[in-house]
């Protein structure tokens, strides 16, 4: 039996909680996260939705006060760290206030790390055309000035490391043209700054090629459940739904049941590769898609529970496959990604038993005292 190992628990952060001039301009005054949450409807009989935030309520990230509850909220359910998404644009920064905030303030904040979330930004999003709102463009010059960009972020003392590296997340590594290339030109600037290095992983996401990052440059790869590339099979009702999805948005949906991705996820097949575990509370994106949404039915806090035990379970063996005597990483997607229904922030119908869920699958596999 594998010995259980420190594990760190990092849940993904939307930082899409405050008004921008940028989505004033595309989506409209005032527009945030929130905008589309409050606006979902139930798609079908025993579709939850609107998620109703409850303890937090709908909150804007430019009060202070709210990252200090959301931060003792995790800690009290066992999350160590929250992992910002960062939108980084050929110099121009977007959602970047919450993130400066912390780096501004003076006093103990929770760990972060952050992810370039290095996307096109679309309406495809919204379920709308194709239309490029912002778009990337990749360049050496700019991965130079990127990196240098986040210098402030990756020294601070609060920013998490593994070892004595600071962890640096990319969304789609396969978007970049040469990421060798990337990860090389960032470690060689880290080592100029004096940093013992940078622990890069790369997101295994969206329907892109799963394979050992490693050849790229990274150290590790990362599970981003829901897997859209390892689903279970839809089953018959769905295409039945699809045969009428032009008469009606809501027979355009996707629909899983939760319970079978999380039991296809726990079978999964380990690469011969580091790639640390992921979960998810659940996922619903018809707050933000009214055609052509995935929605994974009924997530239960006790089915999250289990899943979370696996991947802990599973972190341990990954923790011996690097074999580099440093602790192993578990990630949850998400802390608060409510217009894609998966957050582990209180909601109406859940209240606390996602955190709750959470605190008990660590003391599953915890290591003993002493020991």
């Amino acid at each position: 039996m594998t010995e259980p190992t420190k594990t760190t628990l990092l849940a993904f952060y939307l930082p899409q909680y405050h008004p921008i001039p940028e989505n004033d301009e595309w989506w409209g005054e005032g527009f945030t996260e929130w905008t589309n949450v409050t606006k979902a409807v139930p798609q079908f009989r025993g579709h939850y939705q609107p998620h109703v935030p409850t303890d937090l309520g709908y909150y804007d990230l430019r009060d202070p006060e709210v990252r200090h509850r959301q931060a003792d909220m995790a800690a009290e359910a066992g999350i160590g760290v929250f992992a910002y998404y960062h939108y980084w644009f050929n110099s121009k920064t977007l959602l970047e206030k919450p993130v400066e905030e912390i780096l501004r303030s003076e006093e103990q904040e929770f760990p972060f790390i952050l992810v370039w979330a290095n996307e096109n930004w679309t309406r495809r999003w919204n379920g709308g055309g194709h239309e490029i709102l912002i778009q990337q463009h990749y360049s050496l010059e700019d991965d130079l000035e990127h990196i240098q960009a986040l210098r402030p972020a990756l020294t601070d003392s609060r920013y998490f490391r593994r070892g004595d590296k600071p962890v640096l997340a990319i969304y789609r590594s396969s978007l970049l043209p040469d990421a060798k290339a990337t990860t090389d030109l960032w470690r060689a600037e880290a080592a100029r700054w004096g940093l013992a290095g940078l622990y890069l992983v790369s997101m295994e996401s969206c329907a892109d090629k799963v394979s050992d990052p490693r050849p790229l440059g990274f150290d590790a790869a990362v599970e981003f459940p829901p897997t859209w590339t390892n689903l279970p099979r839809r089953p018959w009702r769905y295409f039945l739904r699809r045969c009428f999805r032009w008469l009606r948005p809501r027979f355009s949906h996707h629909l899983l049941r939760y319970d079978d991705v999380a039991e296809r996820a726990m079978t999964r097949s380990e690469p011969d590769y580091p790639r640390w575990p992921g979960v998810t509370p659940g996922f619903d994106n018809t707050a933000r898609r009214r055609r052509g949404a995935t929605v994974l039915v009924d997530p239960s806090p006790e089915t999250y529970e289990r899943w979370l035990v696996d991947a802990l379970q599973r972190c341990n063996e990954v923790v011996n496959k690097v074999n580099d005597g440093l602790d192993g990483l578990v990630f949850i997607n998400a802390w608060n990604e409510w217009g894609e229904g998966n957050h582990l922030e209180p909601d109406e119908r859940h209240g606390h038993d996602f955190l709750l869920a959470t605190k008990r699958a660590l003391r599953v596999v915890a290591p003993a005292k002493g020991s």
